[in-house]
């Protein structure tokens, strides 16, 4: 298991020599910001939850990283409202002991998960077969690794597993080749953090990715993963936790990272993301389209990694859990009656805002119409910049700087605010132009 922090410590602590990453704008706020009290107060006495006074603090205020984890669980469906403490604890000991089992797969396989080290160079040749030459040495996560050091990084371990001198089979040896750009990716993600300065916390990050691989592998590993799991490995102390609170945001994310012939994931969602805005501001579409960006691949970014690059570390769990607890939708709803004083107010019980929008405004039966929101909150970035867009940017290269400009400059929540506000005004605009 990966070293804990101390009693005190902030998890979010940056390295000593990283003096150049934004600070953060989320702050507690008392009455505001989901406390300890008000989460555990939150239950009764068989252990369910009363998510929807929960939702609403969600959105005021974010989520106190002192009970993080235990919220994300819920936000992210590990875990359902109803469900009893009993019921929750004889759920997570059977994921972590299935994640055991599925470790020990991989470890069978290769040997270097659960070693404490990581793979940056291939393990196996493209038939299977071990590469016989390995520069000896380890990652010295005390040493400076630069973006261009890493790209050039040759380094591997003089270990070979069993499985490397038998006969594969092709999603075996396909695994085994996604090792070393896990790790390559691993070494780069969150390196202003104290808590990856350890190579045992590394590592963690590195085994929940390899196992995830593993067990998906119609999707396997795609760069920007690691920008998901990295909070978790952080979070969670156990690393089975983590494990399968990846796996739940990876379900919601993963037409980001399905690949066809045709088409990369994400490009899907870049066509409504230019839908939606054609809607919402014609004029900056048209801008835009008129400069060669139609195609809105200044975007792919954003919504690839749901702007881990917009924000800062601390922001972005901010702006996720936010985005999150707006999304909620239970797996199964009651029976409702849906009346014409059917307002926001009277939504159904534990839906966040944005789905009792959704279902408000019959979203389903719309262009566009079952969007994340997070399409709107890359929306709102592009409004808070509109001004700029239109006068200063004559070609992509505008865009993209006028876009990379606002890193650390953005307020999450309302980022988040103006998403909901201009969700509502296209789901308004919609259905009045359909009428």
């Amino acid at each position: 298991m990966a070293a804990q922090l101390t009693q005190g410590e902030d998890p979010y602590a940056l390295r000593p020599d990283c003096t150049d990453s934004a600070p953060p704008r989320f702050r507690i706020k008392p009455g505001k910001t989901l406390s300890s009290r008000a989460w555990y107060g939150a239950f009764n006495e068989q252990g369910q939850l009363n998510l929807d006074k929960v939702l609403k603090r969600i959105r005021r205020g974010g989520v106190d990283p002192a009970i993080r984890a235990e919220v994300w669980e819920f936000l992210l469906g590990c875990f359902g409202p109803s469900s009893t403490a009993p019921e929750r604890d004889a759920l997570r000991a059977s994921r972590r002991e299935q994640y055991a089992k599925l470790k020990a797969e991989c470890q069978v396989m290769d040997n270097l998960v659960g070693s404490g080290q990581i793979a940056t160079s291939p393990r196996i040749n493209e038939d299977g077969s071990p590469v016989e030459e390995y520069n000896s040495g380890e990652i010295s996560v005390a040493d400076e690794i630069s973006h261009h050091q890493i790209e050039d990084m040759n380094r591997g371990y003089q270990q070979t597993s069993k499985a490397s001198s038998e006969k594969q089979d092709a999603k075996t040896i396909q695994w085994r080749l996604n090792l070393h750009q896990i790790g390559l990716d691993v070494v780069r993600t969150d390196r202003m953090l104290q808590f990856y300065a350890s190579q045992e916390h590394m590592s963690k990050l590195w085994d929940i990715l390899a196992v995830y691989c593993w067990l998906d592998p119609a999707i396997g590993y795609c760069q920007g993963m690691s920008d998901f799991c990295s909070p978790l490995a952080l979070m969670f102390q156990d690393e089975a936790d983590a494990f399968w609170c990846f796996e739940r945001i990876v379900s919601r994310v993963r037409d980001n990272f399905s690949c066809t012939d045709k088409e990369v994931g994400v490009q899907k969602q870049l066509g409504v993301l230019a839908t939606l805005l054609k809607v919402l501001d014609p004029k900056l579409h048209e801008h835009i389209d008129s400069i060669g960006g139609g195609n809105y691949i200044f975007a792919f970014r954003m919504i690839m990694v749901l702007f881990r690059r917009e924000f800062s570390f601390v922001d972005t769990l901010y702006l996720w859990e936010m985005m999150w607890a707006l999304e909620y939708s239970p797996s199964s709803i009651q029976d409702v009656s849906v009346t014409r004083t059917w307002s926001l107010r009277r939504r159904y019980k534990g839906r966040g805002k944005y789905e009792a929008q959704n279902e408000k405004y019959g979203a389903s039966r719309m262009p566009g119409g079952k969007a994340p929101l997070s399409l709107f909150c890359a929306i709102a970035i592009f409004e808070m910049q509109r001004n700029r867009l239109l006068n200063e940017a004559q070609g992509l290269d505008e865009v993209l700087k006028l876009l990379n400009d606002v890193t650390g400059k953005i307020d999450p929540k309302e980022a988040c605010r103006l998403a909901l506000d201009l969700h509502s005004k296209y789901l308004r605009t919609v259905r009045r132009q359909s009428t």
